[in-house]
């Protein structure tokens, strides 16, 4: 290890414990006095030590050893201390929210102190002592100097409201983090909506055209069915999430960019604000944050109509959802953050996410009922490729069932799951352990786009059922088999949720749903 890196760890691990000291010498012993390893104090998670000795790096366990030297921290008052940095649409609300709901259901007392307009605090206390135990202290800016303070050591936790890219995963990488790509925890969902003011004509609007008018290609109302007027544009900052979703989601697979007279808006808020009382405004925004606006539905000319709800954002129907990221270092964090970490996954938990305006992750179920319109759409576009026999052996299948909003996706031009789905392979691994469809029927059924032979595309639905069911299931280690249900199907291009005219479309077909009797 050098000198550098050594350096770098060290000063990470001692902001981890809390003080700004530089690392100290530590032996740590056995009782018996047997063996002892001595070496820098790199940090103490209030179990285990973090030690850098000539062997390399150790960490071990603190219930089996003696500490003695400068460097040891002091184990009867340990407080944990976490930094989170990152987006501030979740340092807000959301984190918060989160916060006091884990320190009532545990028994805590929760304080905040805001330090500036940026940074707050969150002092978690043992309920009878009055004991502090945890400091958890936030940095409310963007996604991008969240993951700019993970890789200069001066957070532990990232809040991102898009997936880490190419280039900061080789940074993290060379600082020795590993594959942080894997590190990521969906913790809640959104979605980038397109707004208008209320009184604006315009109802409709298809991805490509968006995609046009963000970039200024399309600067006139007239071309959306709209009067002779020019639309002013409100975006969110550069650097924010939501603006880097946008652009990944929609310009980026065009060749496109933001147009440069865009009016940007260093906060949701004061974007919805501003195309609310502007006309010819539009913006995109969160779902979570519409405020008085009205959102715009995506159309396609094939018939589709998609809408975000809550549900459709959940099954990822809606083509612009946008979960919301945790990413959590490769070290071992104190255990009262491990245990607010797995609260964020409890069915408590989502509740509060849910009542703060945001989209849980709880699985719902959706009738047959309900899907009137695609199923209307599957019907008018059947054809050659796609036989009424085919779509009535669909509905025979599905009819007596109930989707899931727990639905897979693709990756773009590739056949691994998205980020939303390869956390729904875990949370729906867990609902299996746990017996929540004990003697249920559960259907994985697959669906393809239109590009190719419907045949072809069949098969390749097919596959790709087996592959999630087989993630599924391999990751359900402790489920009971005997008491599972679990069939494959597949339809392939019989029920497009989008049209095939872009590459957003077919990416939004390519999908394996879930389906439950």
């Amino acid at each position: 290890m050098t000198g550098l890196r050594a350096a770098i760890i060290a000063a990470l691990s001692l902001y981890s414990i809390g003080t700004t000291a530089r690392a100290q010498d530590v032996t740590l012993s056995s009782p018996d006095g047997s063996v002892e390893i001595t070496g820098d104090l790199l940090g103490f998670d209030g179990e285990f030590y973090r030690v850098d000795t000539r062997f390399g790096e150790l960490t071990v366990d603190g219930s089996g050893v003696l500490c003695d030297g400068p460097g040891c921290p002091n184990l009867s008052d340990f407080v944990a201390h976490v930094a989170f940095s990152g987006a501030s649409t979740m340092a807000e609300v959301l984190l918060p929210a989160l916060i006091e709901g884990f320190a009532l259901r545990n028994g805590l007392q929760a304080r905040r102190q805001t330090l500036d307009a940026s940074h707050f605090v969150y002092d978690l206390f043992q309920g009878d002592s009055g004991r502090q135990l945890a400091r958890f202290k936030f940095r409310a800016s963007n996604t991008d100097e969240g993951f700019a303070d993970l890789l200069a050591n001066e957070a532990d936790i990232v809040m991102a409201l898009r997936e880490i890219r190419p280039r900061e995963r080789r940074r993290a990488r060379a600082a020795g983090m590993g594959d942080m790509t894997e590190r990521g925890r969906v913790l809640a969902l959104d979605a980038l909506v397109p707004v208008v003011a209320a009184e604006n004509p315009v109802h409709r609007i298809s991805t490509p055209q968006l995609a046009r008018v963000l970039s200024g290609q399309i600067g006139n109302w007239r071309e959306l069915g709209g009067p002779d007027a020019p639309i002013t544009l409100h975006l969110p900052a550069s650097g924010s999430g939501l603006a880097q979703a946008a652009e990944d989601r929609l310009l980026r697979p065009l060749g496109l960019t933001f147009a440069p007279a865009a009016v940007r808006h260093a906060r949701n808020s004061g974007l919805v604000r501003a195309v609310s009382r502007d006309p010819f405004g539009l913006g995109v925004t969160s779902y979570s944050e519409p405020g008085i606006t009205r959102a715009l539905t995506l159309s396609g000319p094939c018939g589709s109509a998609l809408s975000a709800s809550r549900q459709s954002i959940k099954t990822e129907d809606y083509p612009l959802t946008s979960p919301m990221f945790l990413y959590l270092p490769a070290r071992r964090l104190p255990k009262l953050a491990r245990a607010f970490l797995a609260y964020t996954r409890n069915p408590a938990a989502q509740i509060v996410i849910r009542r703060s305006g945001l989209v849980d992750r709880s699985p719902e179920q959706i009738s047959v009922n309900m899907q009137g319109n695609r199923l209307a759409n599957a019907i008018r576009l059947a054809g050659t490729e796609v036989p009424l026999a085919e779509l009535q052996r669909m509905v025979a299948l599905l009819a007596p069932m109930t989707r899931l909003t727990t639905s897979f996706r693709f990756e773009a031009g590739s056949s691994r799951p998205d980020a939303q789905s390869r956390a729904n392979v875990i949370q729906l691994a867990r609902a299996l352990e746990s017996g929540a469809y004990d003697a249920r029927r559960l259907v994985f059924v697959g669906f393809s786009d239109g590009d190719g032979p419907a045949q072809g595309n069949r098969r390749i639905a097919e596959s790709r059922a087996r592959a999630v069911r087989d993630a599924v299931l391999a990751e359900a280690e402790i489920a009971d088999p005997r008491q599972l249900r679990v069939e494959v199907a597949a339809f392939g291009e019989a029920l497009p949720m989008a049209c095939d005219d872009s590459a957003w479309g077919r990416q939004v077909n390519r999908r394996v749903e879930v389906w439950m009797r």
